[in-house]
Protein backbone atom coordinates (compact mmCIF):
# COMPACT_ATOMS: atom_id res chain seq x y z
CA UNK A 1 0.00 0.00 0.00
CA UNK A 2 2.85 2.47 1.19
CA UNK A 3 5.10 1.34 -1.83
CA UNK A 4 3.44 2.22 -5.03
CA UNK A 5 4.20 -1.08 -7.14
CA UNK A 6 3.30 -1.75 -10.29
CA UNK A 7 0.72 -4.25 -11.84
CA UNK A 8 3.85 -6.34 -12.38
CA UNK A 9 5.68 -6.19 -9.28
CA UNK A 10 2.46 -6.61 -7.12
CA UNK A 11 1.74 -9.66 -9.40
CA UNK A 12 5.80 -11.20 -8.88
CA UNK A 13 4.71 -10.73 -4.85
CA UNK A 14 1.39 -12.66 -5.23
CA UNK A 15 3.42 -15.07 -7.17
CA UNK A 16 5.90 -15.70 -4.55
CA UNK A 17 3.58 -15.85 -1.84
CA UNK A 18 1.70 -18.55 -3.34
CA UNK A 19 5.04 -20.77 -4.05
CA UNK A 20 5.41 -20.17 -0.62
CA UNK A 21 2.34 -21.56 0.75
CA UNK A 22 2.26 -24.51 -1.46
CA UNK A 23 5.94 -25.16 -0.34
CA UNK A 24 4.33 -25.79 3.00
CA UNK A 25 1.15 -27.16 2.40
CA UNK A 26 0.97 -29.15 -1.26
CA UNK A 27 -2.17 -30.30 -1.14
CA UNK A 28 -3.94 -26.84 -0.62
CA UNK A 29 -3.39 -25.72 -4.01
CA UNK A 30 -7.45 -25.68 -4.40
CA UNK A 31 -7.76 -23.22 -1.29
CA UNK A 32 -5.58 -20.85 -2.17
CA UNK A 33 -7.29 -20.33 -5.37
CA UNK A 34 -11.19 -20.34 -3.54
CA UNK A 35 -9.56 -18.10 -0.38
CA UNK A 36 -6.57 -16.34 -1.02
CA UNK A 37 -6.15 -15.73 -4.70
CA UNK A 38 -9.67 -13.64 -5.07
CA UNK A 39 -8.11 -11.34 -1.64
CA UNK A 40 -5.11 -11.13 -3.47
CA UNK A 41 -7.03 -9.48 -7.09
CA UNK A 42 -8.80 -7.63 -4.90
CA UNK A 43 -5.73 -6.23 -2.97
CA UNK A 44 -4.39 -5.54 -6.28
CA UNK A 45 -7.24 -3.90 -7.76
CA UNK A 46 -7.39 -1.85 -4.52
CA UNK A 47 -3.89 -0.28 -4.18
CA UNK A 48 -2.15 -1.03 -7.77
CA UNK A 49 -5.05 -0.90 -9.86
CA UNK A 50 -6.64 -3.20 -12.10
CA UNK A 51 -5.66 -5.50 -14.99
CA UNK A 52 -5.43 -4.29 -18.06
CA UNK A 53 -4.19 -6.40 -20.72
CA UNK A 54 -1.82 -4.46 -23.41
CA UNK A 55 -3.36 -3.82 -26.31
CA UNK A 56 -1.49 -5.78 -29.95
CA UNK A 57 -1.33 -3.21 -32.72
CA UNK A 58 -2.40 -5.15 -35.76
CA UNK A 59 0.91 -5.28 -38.37
CA UNK A 60 0.37 -3.12 -41.15
CA UNK A 61 1.34 -4.42 -44.63
CA UNK A 62 3.64 -2.14 -47.11
CA UNK A 63 1.21 -0.88 -49.73
CA UNK A 64 1.60 -2.93 -53.22
CA UNK A 65 2.79 -1.41 -56.21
Amino acid sequence: MQGKLTREEAEDIVATARRCVLDLFPDKEDTFELILAPRFERLMNEFVGPYVPKKILPFRRPPRR
